[in-house]
């Protein structure tokens, strides 16, 4: 939702939330403790998780953070579970997304850490332009591992590589995933993939095929990261997620009832203009 400039209803947001929570996945990213003035669709987040009744699912909830004002606010709800960080791999985006150089933002996220500790919440950090950028700053498969190898010094656990404009290629996501993976076996890595509608599928196809088995999505591919590129590449859709599950004989614990009720919500929430 981060990106729609018309202020979605709080009531809306929560009611959405709501029908994903009886599906059964096994994270939402619910809402954001960000800037109002950055992100004004987030400014409800607090409210949203009030409303929520968490009483008859497993489903855990994650909230983006991008500053410790943002951590502190997050951690003093017993509902999260995740705090969710995005750590660019590109100097010039990390600038965009957060207003910090890398370095700065290596100091954020020892500080996010140390916090999460103390209230015993985990850290997913994001690789913004994990699988390379368009930017023009050093990018191959040795500098991602040095990071990977940085954060998890920090105590990081929960890795999404993200391809957060949708340029990166198959060949390289199964090559990332496949040189990563058995590198470091007490890493969660996982898939956080911006697509266009003709390149999901090789996309996550080349993703599994990697090792990868944690992958984000969006009904209906709805969002996008609004401070990459003026125009919002969607994210991974998950009705085309569960078709390459179906597709591939995968097994998957989702409730199709309740993602069905959840699907007809995204449709009355977002409508047809939000991409």
């Amino acid at each position: 939702m981060q990106g729609i400039k018309d202020f979605i209803p709080t009531n809306k947001k929560s009611r959405y939330i709501q029908s994903l929570l009886d599906v059964g996945y096994d994270t939402i990213d619910f809402g954001s403790f960000v800037s109002p003035k950055a992100i004004p669709q987030m400014r409800d987040t607090a409210v949203v998780l009030d409303q929520l009744d968490l009483s008859q699912t497993n489903t855990k909830l994650l909230a983006i953070v991008a500053n410790m004002r943002g951590v502190n606010d997050a951690v003093q709800f017993e509902q999260i579970d995740y705090l969710g960080y995005p750590f660019s791999l590109s100097e010039i985006f990390q600038m965009r997304n957060t207003s910090k150089t890398i370095g700065q933002s290596c100091d954020l996220l020892k500080n996010i850490m140390e916090t999460a500790l103390r209230y015993n919440k985990q850290v997913n950090v994001y690789f913004s332009m994990g699988f390379g950028n368009p930017y023009g700053d050093p990018w191959n498969e040795e500098i991602v591992e040095q990071w990977v190898e940085r954060v998890k010094t920090m105590g990081v656990r929960i890795i999404s590589l993200s391809d957060t404009i949708g340029a990166a290629h198959p060949e390289s996501i199964r090559r990332l995933f496949t040189y990563l993976i058995p590198k470091h076996p007490d890493i969660e890595f996982g898939a956080h993939l911006h697509t266009h509608p003709k390149t999901w599928y090789d996309k996550v196809d080349a993703a599994y095929a990697g090792g990868c088995r944690r992958f984000d999505s969006a009904i209906k591919g709805f969002g996008g990261c609004p401070m990459a590129k003026d125009e919002l590449v969607g994210n991974l859709p998950t009705e085309k997620l569960l078709s390459y599950f179906t597709q591939n004989q995968i097994a998957q614990p989702l409730n199709t009832l309740a993602f069905e009720n959840a699907y007809n919500e995204a449709q009355r929430v977002f409508g047809l203009s939000t991409l």
